[in-house]
């Protein structure tokens, strides 16, 4: 009995010993996770992976000299649109209380002279930047939006839809996209929605074009046969799968046309379609030409705003151009 029991509370004391120890590892695994906190929900991972995303972009685009020098310039002017009513003033615009005489060359008080009623030449060039990157900004999205929505549907549905609206698309490409505008900035109410409007309703089949050929190339993977056998419906693959994979090319696209959506404000400002009681750079441009500053030789009056518009599409170009190498290397884009 003493051999009995003696192996009874040598089983026993075992027993309790290796439950010990795994209450114990227990425990001491349950400290760990709560020091660690709970598991990252998939929005919470989302949300990272975006910002470890932008992070990598950044990185790249710093390594693209030109397009930091086009970032920077583009901050200039932004900041000078944006501080345009605490430097120069809303009533710059204003004929009655013109400071200057008219036509006067530059001096210290009117570093870019004076226009044709006396105004300060360097104020309106300041208050013109609002009007004339507005304008660019909203065309240039509208345009972007039409495109990118007539690319994806008409890559994603086939058939007799893409059929049609490519035929379409082809007909906005060989018509002059400066003749349209100005027939619609002519036929409707003078207005900086109808500039708006008359440059986004033009310059959008490029656009439709590309962001379908990349559709046609996403939904050929085979996540999105998988997406679809699984009951994915027609938006939750264009939603969930295709927009996301052909952001990158519209993101690269509303940067480029960007800067043609500001020169084709300033071109139908110039020729006089554009909303005469605002200021921007191309109606400073038909300004000096109503007044003869071309032949008098009133430099002053022609050079400040036609190099804005310039400067200001060289840096929206040179920003297109590296964050299109940024997201696309394999097109080659210099530095």
């Amino acid at each position: 009995m003493t051999a009995d029991t003696t192996g009874t509370g040598r089983s026993a004391g075992t027993e309790d010993t290796s439950g010990s120890g795994a209450a114990a590892g227990g425990a001491e695994a349950s400290a760990v996770s709560r020091a660690a906190g709970p598991a990252p929900g998939p929005r919470s991972l989302a949300w990272r992976r975006r910002r470890a995303s932008a992070a990598r972009f950044w990185r790249e685009y710093r390594r693209r000299r030109a397009g930091l020098v086009g970032l920077a310039a583009l901050a200039l002017f932004a900041l000078a649109a944006l501080t345009a009513p605490l430097t120069v003033g809303s009533d710059v615009s204003s004929v009655t209380d013109a400071a200057g005489q008219p036509l006067q060359g530059p001096s210290g008080h009117f570093p870019l002279g004076t226009d044709q009623f006396g105004r300060n030449l360097l104020g309106l060039v300041v208050w013109g930047s609002r009007v004339s990157l507005l304008v660019g900004l909203l065309a240039a999205v509208l345009s972007v939006a039409i495109g990118a929505v007539v690319g994806v549907t008409a890559g994603h549905f086939r058939g007799w839809y893409a059929t049609v609206m490519m035929r379409i698309t082809d007909w906005f490409l060989v018509m002059p996209t400066l003749v349209l505008a100005i027939a619609l900035a002519t036929v409707m109410s003078r207005s900086l929605g109808t500039v708006v409007l008359a440059i986004g309703v033009t310059t959008w089949p490029t656009t439709a074009r590309l962001v379908r050929a990349q559709t046609l190339a996403v939904e050929s993977r085979p996540y999105i046969e998988r997406a679809k056998a699984l009951g994915g419906g027609h938006w939750h693959i264009m939603s969930r799968h295709v927009l996301p994979n052909v952001m990158p090319l519209v993101l690269a696209q509303t940067t480029l046309i960007i800067s043609s959506a500001i020169l084709a404000e300033a071109t139908l400002a110039f020729l006089g379609l554009g909303d005469p009681t605002v200021v921007s750079w191309g109606g400073l441009l038909q300004d000096a030409r109503e007044a003869g500053a071309v032949s008098s030789g009133d430099w002053w009056y022609l050079v400040p705003p036609g190099l804005a518009i310039a400067v200001v599409a060289l840096a929206f170009t040179l920003c297109g151009r590296a964050v299109e190498s940024v997201l696309n290397p394999r097109l080659g884009v210099s530095r």
